[in-house]
This record gives C-alpha cells, structure tokens and sequence, in this order.
C-alpha cells in the first residue's frame, strides 16, 4: 500500500479535480480540504470522498467553475451565494469580512447558500477560532434523519461545530453531526457489505437493521433520540431556512451520481471575547484545566491533533484501489 506525503495528497487532488472539471478555485480550495481531512485521520471525507467530488463535477451536480458572489447586508452579516459550487471557496471568500465583522461588531454571521457540501465543519470553525474568536457552525445535508417518531427521513445528519481559541494551544473543537454516525460510513460500509454497529440505523419500516442496503432505503438513527432529532431540526432552519438554501428534504442526495445540485447552506457566527468581557482565554484554560484533571478525560479535538502529529511525521497509507478510482 502507498504511503503519500500530506504534500502528494494535496498535489493528487487538484490534478484529479482539475481532470474532472473544477475551475482552479475550486480545485486550489477542495484540495486543501482533502490535506486537512486526510492530516487528521479523516479518510470518509478526506481522499475518501474525492472520488464523489470527482463523480459530481462530471455530472454537474456540483458547478466546478462557480464563482462564489460576496454580500454585506448588514455590519455584522456577510452572506455568500456559492452558486452551486463548493462551499469550500464560497467560506473562503467570506472568512475575510466574517473577521472583520465580528472585530467591529462584537458578533458577526456568515451565512452561505446554494452550496455543496463542505466536507470536515471543524476545519473553518477552527479557521476562525485561529483569528482569536469563538466560532460557531452549522451545516444541513441531504435527508437521512427522520422526525421523531416517523419513518421517512426529512433532516440530514446536520453537523455543528464548535471552537474557542486558546492562549498557547490549537484551538478547542468540537464537531459532531445529529446522527449517532455518519453517512459517509453508512455508505463506506454498503460498498464493502460489512454489517453496520447496532443503533446505528432504521430499516424503511422503522425497524432496527445492521444491514447497510436496507439502511439506505430507511432512515439514520438521531443520537439521543428525540433529542439528537431536534437538533437537526434546528440545524436545518438554520443553515437551510435562515440562508435561503435548500431545507434537508429538498435536497439532492450525496450518494447518487445524477440530480441536481443539493443547494444546501452552511452558518457561521463568530465572537470576540473581547467584547463581552475580560479574561476569556484564562478562563477557557481553568475549564480545560478542571477537565484533564479527571483520569481518562481529554479535550474535544485532541485526538484529531494527535493523529495530526503522527501523520505529519509517516504520511499517510493510501489503498491502491482508492488511488485507482481517483485516476479513473
């Protein structure tokens, strides 16, 4: 199995969305993307999920040439229309004026519509939270969560993240989606027709199932139940209603080749400590501090950091066949 430098990941990436359509923005943007996932342990959507993007640009469900178009309604709110390309550069092109917002204002929105998706939500909101600020994030995807208590599924798996800044440390995150997992590895595991972990997912009658096929014609399972259901609820009036995108249910799913653009949204809110009152960064610091005080604690985020250091150091193993659908 190869093993390619974070460098070669990068390099493989943009020659492979290049190929496959994406304009140099696009490709510049989602191949960094691929680097931080692949950096952090990542793979489902770090080169994982390449061969999708790949798939996509062929198809026009994702628009590789999309120039995304930068607004300032308000002081404090900066909205990005991706014009259905990736949400990638469309973030790029508002994290600028989300800073600089959030500086002035105290508290500051970016709001992005008509996006695809944005692969690893902890990636801006630790963006963000490297400027110094507190970074909040949500995004909705295509539908795979069903409303408590029914069976056909309306909401995503809506991620949000979570990041604070910290004095001499990376950023606190958290990131974390309304299922109890992924659909990048519901489908890792339909391909390889490995059985699913128990509570993982809901046949389409509302059964428990461990099979991945009869999984994907039913419905994720929310963690926490109705609780983890309301929270995709309110991720989806969020990134969907509040930014004018797509809701969860209009969307066009991920796993297919052919439709039309998902045109879902993604909302970041951003904070500066300073504005609210002093001593923020010591007091992140008492809390982390109180924590890892616990045996068998550690912060959100570390173990992400941890594979970030080790992979830096050996690269990162890479499949042959994985290697071959990016070449195809």
């Amino acid at each position: 199995m190869p093993v390619l430098t974070l460098e070669q990941i990068e390099s493989l990436s943009l020659e492979a969305l290049g190929r496959a359509g994406a304009g140099d923005l696009a490709a510049r943007s989602v191949a960094r993307s691929v680097r931080r996932a692949e950096a952090d342990g990542l793979r489902p959507i770090g080169l994982g999920f390449l061969p999708t993007y790949l798939v996509h640009l062929a198809s026009g469900k994702v628009d590789g040439g999309a120039v995304p178009l930068v607004a300032r309604p308000r002081p404090a709110t900066v909205t990005v229309d991706a014009a259905h390309g990736f949400a990638h550069p469309a973030f790029d092109a508002g994290l600028d004026p989300l800073i600089a917002a959030a500086r002035a204002c105290g508290t500051a929105s970016l709001a992005i519509s008509r996006s695809y998706s944005i692969g690893v939500l902890g990636h801006p909101v630790e963006d963000i939270a490297k400027a110094g600020l507190v970074a909040i994030a949500v995004t909705n995807g295509p539908p795979n969560i069903a409303p408590w208590g029914g069976r056909t599924p309306l909401f995503g798996t809506n991620p949000m993240a979570f990041a604070v800044p910290r004095r001499s440390a990376p950023p606190l995150i958290i990131d974390q989606a309304a299922s109890v997992a992924t659909k990048v590895a519901l489908l890792n595991a339909a391909k390889t027709g490995e059985a699913i972990p128990a509570g993982w997912a809901f046949d389409a009658e509302g059964h428990e199932t461990r099979d991945p096929q009869a999984a994907l014609k039913g419905s994720m399972a929310a963690f926490g139940g109705a609780k983890g259901a309301n929270l995709a609820l309110l991720v989806d009036l969020l990134a969907g209603g509040l930014t004018g995108a797509n809701f969860s249910k209009d969307a066009s799913p991920y796993g297919k080749a052919d439709g039309p653009p998902p045109g879902v949204g993604q909302l970041f809110i951003a904070f500066a400590p300073d504005a609210f009152a002093p001593g923020f960064l010591e007091r992140v610091e008492e809390i982390a501090t109180a924590m890892l005080a616990q045996d068998g604690v550690r912060l959100p985020g570390d173990r992400r950091l941890a594979a970030r250091a080790r992979i830096a150091l050996e690269g990162v193993a890479v499949p042959d066949e994985l290697l071959a659908s990016i070449a195809a």
